[in-house]
């Protein structure tokens, strides 16, 4: 959070957007211009989202920042102090006047930036350990507007907050992992460098990399992954591993470096679970053998039985291959040994998604820009959902808008000059009491509708249930949108019956979403196991607002795999005419 030096990191557009999103926040607990700050994250948004950098278009005298819509002249200025020397003026401002600790006190459900402008105000509170102090202390509700009621549920997201230390989200661990192994390519195919770990298993956070790379010069690859711009600290360094911090939020990454021969092995240990290994080496040793990173010895033999690949670990202990996704220890290995493990859902079969946001609403496309970055991945299909009007702030559609969008829906289909096919749809907030926040005729006219809780989170499981329960009877709706209502590392889900809601969708034929958002990842695996199980119908959808958000299927298809789905499970592995047919009619 402090000013710093310019480096290759610092000119990157995350890091640019990051930082002016940051002062934004800064600005905001100060309660300086809305117009500023709107510019400000504004222009961190078209930042985020430009396939240029913004340091070569600096670069190039022939262009200019200000072509890009959302920044002017000033901001242009601020991004030249960035990519000059880390920081800006104003931001530096910012600081003087309050301590970065305070944007960590963003990160707490129940507080927005004018309450934490009040409580450095009066308190001059800036951590999360003052917070919760003051909390305890029932100081918290002396302040203007906030109440017993605010203090409670604040000290709720104190622990979902803490209980996330340390974790991240699988997104960044990706985005983390792919740079790495391009780093890597230099000096080892990158085909042969192999992540492994939570990544690997699709766990939704991840505390840390590993990366396992193929190599008869472990040396070589040792001194090119600290050599990586994004390599903060060493932590360590030995002949065939090294570990480091790594890019801005400093995710420890864990690399080895070892022959083809023991590649397997190496892969399988790495790659755990724990209780799934654990379990592997109980039933090696049933078998008078022994199991570890360097393969699967027999006793007193230091010739390994396996080691160059998984399948041959797996196969000596009598099992088929278990996918990384399944290794969690729950009836697994037993489905393994007894061949019954599913052929799990690939990334390659999905053939649409039914779940997104354009600039109608809060998204960041046009229904053209989203439908052709659907194309361009090999969908033949999409839905627009855009929110309703209950979201006043993501410019929700009412009634006559809805069914505006579901006449254009119908002339871009008949025209075909998208080459993709466009279902009408709408994210339909389910109301408090359970009824949808638009009427029957506007939902009548959408070809797919997904029915959301965005508000009232907090009330009791009975309550919760039967507002589910309400929106599942609406013979409109065709699918529940990230049933749990959980923000990874910042809300935890909403209590609810979920074996009632699951044994309604499945006798209504309304799917259940599992929602590939690396913010929200919901459904989880034993949640979706669970649905299935009473005959549930699933949707994998990106809930993009970008189409770069489009990619993010591949994280959603990650948690339909952990939840042991097969295509047959997902209505959007279907061809267009089948997904029509097999929707709720």
């Amino acid at each position: 959070m402090q000013p710093a030096t310019c480096n290759m990191q610092m000119s990157t557009n995350q890091r640019i957007a990051q930082l002016l999103a940051e002062t934004a926040d800064l600005m905001e607990i100060a309660q300086e211009d809305g117009f500023r700050i709107r510019s400000y994250r504004n222009a961190a948004a078209a930042i985020e989202g430009s396939p240029e950098q913004m340091a070569d278009i600096l670069a190039d005298p022939r262009r200019k920042l200000t072509d890009i819509k959302g920044i002017g002249k000033g901001i242009a200025f601020v991004i030249g102090e960035i990519v000059e020397r880390g920081s800006f003026e104003r931001r530096d401002e910012m600081l003087t006047r309050y301590p970065p600790t305070a944007l960590e006190l963003l990160k707490i459900q129940g507080l927005g930036p004018k309450s934490i402008g009040l409580l450095w105000e009066h308190y001059r509170v800036s951590t999360v350990d003052q917070l919760e102090a003051l909390c305890r202390e029932g100081k918290l509700r002396e302040l203007p507007r906030m109440g017993q009621k605010l203090e409670e549920k604040v000290l709720r997201s104190i622990e979902t907050y803490r209980r996330g230390a340390g974790r991240f989200l699988l997104s960044h661990a990706d985005e983390v992992a792919q740079s790495l192994r391009d780093w890597l390519s230099q000096v080892v195919p990158a085909q042969r460098c192999h992540i492994a770990g939570s990544l690997r298993r699709s766990k939704e956070t991840v505390g840390d990399l590993d990366l396992l790379v193929e190599s008869e010069n472990p040396l070589l690859v040792l001194d090119r992954f600290v050599a990586s711009p994004e390599v903060g600290e060493v932590l360590a360094k030995g002949a065939n591993k090294a570990s480091a911090l790594v890019g801005r939020q400093q995710i420890q990454v864990d690399v080895r470096a070892l022959p083809s021969a023991s590649l397997g092995a190496a892969l399988q240990y790495f790659s755990g679970s724990k209780e799934h290994n654990v379990a592997l080496r109980t039933r090696a040793v049933n078998r008078k053998l022994s199991l570890n990173e360097y393969g699967l010895f027999r006793e007193g033999d230091s010739t390994p039985v396996a080691a160059a690949t998984e399948e041959d670990i797996y196969g000596a202990l009598g099992l088929a291959w278990i996918a990384p996704e399944l290794r969690e220890h729950s009836g697994e290995i037993e489905s393994a040994e007894q061949g019954t493990l599913p052929t799990l859902v690939e990334l390659s079969q999905m053939r649409g998604d039914l779940h997104m946001h354009t600039r109608e609403s809060d998204g960041r496309g046009t229904l053209e820009e989203m439908a052709l970055a659907a194309k361009a991945l090999g969908y033949e299909y999409i839905a627009i959902t855009d929110h309703s009007k209950a979201l006043a702030m993501a410019n929700g559609l009412d009634e006559q808008r809805a069914l505006a969008f579901a006449r254009l829906v119908e002339q871009v289909n008949r025209e075909g000059h998208l080459g993709i096919r466009v279902l009408s749809g709408i994210e339909c907030d389910i109301l408090r009491d359970g009824r949808m926040d638009l009427d029957d005729e506007a939902l009548a006219a959408l070809d797919f509708v997904v029915a959301s809780v965005h508000s009232y989170m907090n009330q009791e499981s009975g309550e919760m249930t039967q507002r589910l329960l309400r929106a599942i009877d609406n013979p409109h709706v065709k699918a529940i949108g990230h049933p749990t209502g959980r923000i990874l590392l910042h809300r935890d889900a909403y209590a609810y019956q979920f074996e009632e809601v699951a044994t309604a969708c499945a006798a209504k034929r309304v799917a259940m979403e599992i929602n590939a958002s690396p913010e929200r990842l919901d459904l989880h695996a034993s949640l979706i196991r669970g649905a299935k199980a009473k005959g549930v119908r699933f949707v994998v959808d990106t809930d993009a607002h970008h189409p770069r958000h489009l990619t993010n299927m591949k994280f959603g298809v990650g948690m339909a795999r952990r939840g042991w789905l097969e295509a047959a499970d997902i209505l959007n592995t279907q061809s267009y005419e089948n997904l029509r047919k097999l929707l709720r009619p």
